[in-house]
């Protein structure tokens, strides 16, 4: 399965790596479900997520839509194996949005947390926090 330039599958640590940029809108949350979704399929495995939405600076989303995919994510999720999805995010908008996420999947297969940083994700999903840094490549001058 061929990915979107933004989204890493790393089979080895059965961790998926998802990096928007610029615009986070319903389209976009749409497309990672779907890959997930698909991958999903295709592997027949469990496997953890991060979303490293630290190069995210537009945000078009709205609380009923986040609802909907909590609630999408739960269903589709019920009676799988446990996964993680730990997402960074340093931006107030997109940290409100995932902590809604992340209390609207409690009690199910999916567990959710929002962290600032990588380390701490790093820890959760049990990854060396070198596997959550973008390519080299990818950073920009300032990095």
């Amino acid at each position: 399965m061929k990915l979107p330039p933004e989204i890493e599958f790393h089979r080895d640590i059965r961790l998926l790596v998802y990096r928007p940029r610029g615009l986070i809108d319903e389209a976009a949350i749409n497309r990672i479900i779907g890959v997930i979704e698909n991958l999903e399929a295709a592997t027949q495995e469990p496997f953890n997520r991060f979303s490293d939405t630290t190069e995210a600076h537009e945000i078009e989303l709205n609380f009923r839509y986040v609802i909907r995919v909590s609630l999408h994510l739960r269903l589709s999720h019920k009676g799988r194996a446990p996964v993680k999805s730990a997402i960074l995010a340093t931006d107030s908008t997109l940290v409100h949005y995932a902590r809604l996420l992340a209390l609207l999947t409690e009690g199910s297969s999916i567990k959710v947390k929002v962290f600032q940083d990588r380390k701490g994700a790093a820890q959760w999903l049990g990854v060396p926090i070198e596997r959550l840094a973008p390519a080299a490549t990818d950073r920009g001058p300032a990095e």
